[in-house]
């Protein structure tokens, strides 16, 4: 199954999300993430965050819908935040399609302990949705019991 995880500059909140879920990812399951506006760069403080975690940052980069030409995703996930307003990316291919809405760290006004755990709670939110989406019995959902299982672990 390959999951796409969708913001705007694809340098922060979906690369999180794609590596935090190929990290925990069992066999036959697989992430990217792409961006409407690919900044073209990864943040540095998200590769960090990362590493320190002890999640592989190899082979992350920004990129747009290059990232899935040719392999279209079963599952989009868009991790914008609708709350502040950001514009979500679209996706118009037949994949399910999920919001999980993260704050992006990156806009955090802080000193540089405060940004920093400002993307620890961002990784450990995504982990524990990653976590909660594997744990879903995938042979015995339908499609809309899928859409219901997704907006659920949204909410963790």
């Amino acid at each position: 199954m390959k999951v796409l995880f969708m913001c705007t500059a694809n340098s922060c909140r979906s690369i999180l999300s794609e590596a935090m879920f190929n990290h925990l990812a069992p066999p036959g399951f697989e992430a990217v993430s792409s961006g409407s506006f690919p900044k073209g760069r990864v943040l540095p403080r998200s590769l960090s965050t990362l590493q320190d975690a002890g999640i592989a940052t190899a082979g992350l980069y920004s990129k747009g819908n290059e990232a899935f030409e040719g392999a279209p995703p079963d599952i989009v996930i868009t991790v914008c935040d609708k709350v502040a307003g950001e514009a979500c990316p679209v996706y118009f291919g037949p994949a399910v399609k999920a919001h999980w809405g993260l704050a992006d760290p990156s806009e955090v006004v802080a000193d540089e302990a405060g940004i920093d755990q400002a993307f620890r709670a961002t990784l450990a939110q995504i982990e524990r949705r990653c976590r909660t989406f594997f744990e879903l019995p995938f042979e015995s959902l339908s499609v809309p019991g899928l859409r219901l299982e997704l907006e659920r672990i949204s909410t963790l």
